[in-house]
């Protein structure tokens, strides 16, 4: 049987960007034959996708293993001090935009950019697509996010003031502990707790993602955990969302087998980080055709 190892610990990247403080993780393949930009979510970092107790799960230890470079940034808001949480949201996608260009610089961006975005970071990597630019994207691919709370929140929110805390939380956004390898809900912990700006863009999510997502033109892939916990679950819920995405040439959903929310953090996660790889390879090919045809 073949086997895929994985390549070392990726760069650790801190610059400025439009004048505001960054912190990055860099995974440079050789001869890249694409970029993945991977914009983790709420409540962690950019560590997200650089598993910390098992680096056979990570990310950015697989993609240049496969020839993909992968690039990883504290969302902005999350670096301590950037003041970025209280930019309005066009100004957090030009500095996301600015950041990939500083941080690739003259590094080969192979045939593109995939955006790859989770929970929180979805609102940022959807906004990056539905964005003119985002016209240059090989693609986007996202999950743990949706159009609706599970039955699960709304039950939790419907006795108390509609905010969760403690065990209620981490029990809603992870789901259940043995999906996980063990201590992994301690391991990845966010230098900031998060940006005042997440409270106003989760709430008004459910009008935003309709309109955005009819903006996106590169290939989607939308991707919901078996086990998920906070949003709505289930193949309806999966067929709703990518449904919004009229413009898109092509939408490809998934059911996550054996996931929770952290889809990228638990046993499952080397499965699901090779179907992204493969779905950019689909993107590739899909670049090269339109170029020939």
């Amino acid at each position: 049987m073949t086997t895929v190892s994985v390549s070392p610990a990726p760069e650790l990247v801190e610059t400025e960007v439009l004048g505001t403080p960054v912190s990055v993780l860099v995974a440079a393949a050789e001869r890249p034959r694409g970029v993945v930009f991977a914009l983790h979510g709420g409540a962690s970092g950019k560590e997200y996708f650089d598993h910390p107790l098992d680096p056979e799960l990570s990310l950015l230890r697989l993609g240049p293993a496969l020839g993909f470079t992968v690039v990883a940034p504290d969302r902005p808001g999350y670096v301590p001090g950037d003041g970025a949480g209280a930019m309005p949201a066009a100004e957090r996608t030009d500095l996301l935009y600015a950041l990939l260009d500083v941080v690739l610089g003259q590094r080969d961006r192979g045939a593109g950019v995939l955006v790859l975005a989770h929970s929180m970071g979805c609102i940022s990597g959807i906004r990056m697509a539905a964005d003119p630019r985002g016209r240059e994207l090989l693609g986007l691919e996202f999950s743990g996010t949706g159009l609706h709370w599970s039955p699960e929140v709304h039950e939790a929110t419907a006795a108390g003031d509609g905010r969760l805390g403690g065990s209620s939380l981490r029990r809603l956004i992870w789901g259940h502990e043995e999906l996980y390898p063990p201590g992994s809900h301690r391991a990845v912990r966010p230098a900031v707790t998060g940006p005042a700006s997440e409270g106003p863009d989760i709430d008004g999510w459910g009008e935003e993602l309709p309109r955005l997502a009819a903006e996106v033109r590169v290939p989607t892939r939308y991707a919901l955990a078996e086990h998920e916990a906070w949003w709505a679950p289930g193949r309806g819920p999966l067929a709703e969302v990518a449904g919004l995405f009229t413009a898109a040439p092509v939408v490809e959903t998934a059911i996550e087998t054996g996931a929770g929310h952290n889809i990228s953090l638990g046993w499952t996660a080397r499965a699901y980080h090779l179907r992204v790889l493969a779905f950019a390879e689909q993107c590739i090919a899909r670049r090269v055709e339109g170029a020939s045809g």
